[in-house]
């Protein structure tokens, strides 16, 4: 069967051949010429991922190509954790205008100005980034990209290596990056939309922020954030207090002025912490007095309802899907859900039998509610629909 979609996946010590044989795979299941392939490689020797990389780019022919690597890929409806691997998607996107783009950062002073941002049209849809996570300021990059970028959504995630920082690769149309942040921007007549599944479930209530200093809370609803917490937690069952043992969340409320605050309508960021003598609690952001809070856990059944409900109702909405792009944290996998499949399969299931490819990320980036922002233990998936 051939489709304007496909992916490949390809598993073996030889990376070069892999790379071959993924990215031959993708291109063999279109219906015609691609205009876009994406490539993710996992090998042990950064060397051999430059190569594989390099054939990757060779085999793609005209068509615009970005890729990287990480420490798993996912493709032919499978994830592959830690093992030389390579995974390719290939897309026939007629109608659509690509431009790649390779970012690099400069300091000026006491900031950082991010230069090689393609310039903006109105009928831009969607921009792909893969991001060094040791040399590019993404978080800051991404939570400010509204200001540059206007309302574009950005998807995609931080690469990584084996060999963690000076093992990452990245690349675009020919070249090979070794710091920075590469994408495609797509425009023109073409249907894409984008899904995050943060797969969370609240705990206690909503509550305001009251007293705030840095990333430490101070205060919510006028209580000590600490005893807040403490009486959350007392109330929960012994199952809910182990997951919050195990990994403490906490959820900023995406819209104000909702009556009510349920699952999704959050963004999640991690409890780092606690500070009994200022009985304050440390999160992995700075939120402002007035926001709304709600502290929440997670584990393998709440991730993975989340993600199927997620895309069942994106289904709904859009019809017919025709491929993806699944950008899923490192964090997931077989270390949640016990195997590294889960999310290729998800993804499969919900939107059918389509081409989806993409990598094992050290962060995930996707908007949530109109904003871009960057990710932990995150499903960002990307779809194109007829």
């Amino acid at each position: 069967m051939t489709s304007r979609f496909a992916d490949g996946l390809s598993v073996g010590t030889d990376l070069v051949t892999a790379a071959e044989s993924a990215v031959g795979q993708a291109l063999s299941r279109l219906s015609g010429p691609a205009d876009l392939v994406c490539f993710f490689v996992c090998g042990e020797d950064p060397d051999d991922v430059t190569l594989a990389g390099l054939r990757a780019m060779d085999v793609a022919g005209d068509a615009m190509v970005i890729g990287c690597s990480a420490t798993g890929v996912i493709g032919d409806g499978h994830g592959v954790e830690l093992v030389p691997s390579v995974s390719a998607w290939a897309a026939t996107l007629d109608g659509a205008r690509l431009t790649t783009f390779q970012l690099e950062t400069l300091t000026a002073e006491d900031r950082f100005v991010v230069v090689g941002l393609p310039e903006r049209h109105p009928d831009d849809r969607v921009a792909i980034l893969l991001a060094d996570p040791y040399s590019f300021p993404t978080d800051a990059f991404v939570e400010r990209s509204g200001e540059v970028l206007g309302d574009l959504p950005l998807i995609g995630g931080l690469a990584n290596g084996l060999r963690g920082r000076d093992s990452v690769r990245l690349f675009a149309d020919g070249e090979v990056y070794t710091e920075g942040a590469i994408g495609v921007l797509i425009s023109g007549e073409i249907n894409v939309s984008t899904v995050v599944s943060q797969g969370c479930r609240p705990i206690g209530p909503t509550m305001a922020v009251t007293r705030v200093e840095d990333n430490l809370l101070l205060e919510l609803a006028g209580q000590p954030a600490l005893a807040r917490l403490e009486d959350i937690v007392s109330d929960l069952d012994e199952d809910d207090r182990e997951l919050v043992a195990s990994g403490l969340q906490i959820g900023i409320a995406m819209d104000e002025y909702a009556e009510r605050h349920e699952r999704g309508d959050f963004l999640i960021r991690g409890v780092l912490g606690i500070d009994p003598e200022r009985e304050a609690v440390a999160i992995g952001d700075v939120v402002e007095i007035g926001r709304t809070v709600r502290f929440q856990v997670r584990d393998a059944e709440t991730a993975d309802e989340d993600l199927h409900a997620l895309l069942d109702a994106h289904r709904a909405q859009l019809g017919r899907i025709d491929g993806a792009l699944l950008f899923s944290c490192n964090g997931r996998g077989s270390a949640m859900f016990g195997s590294a499949d889960h999310d290729a399969v998800a993804v499969r299931d919900t939107l059918g039998p389509i081409g989806v490819a993409g990598f094992f990320a050290a962060g995930e980036v996707g908007p949530v509610a109109g904003h871009n922002h960057v990710h932990g233990f995150t499903a960002s998936v990307l779809v194109f629909s007829s």
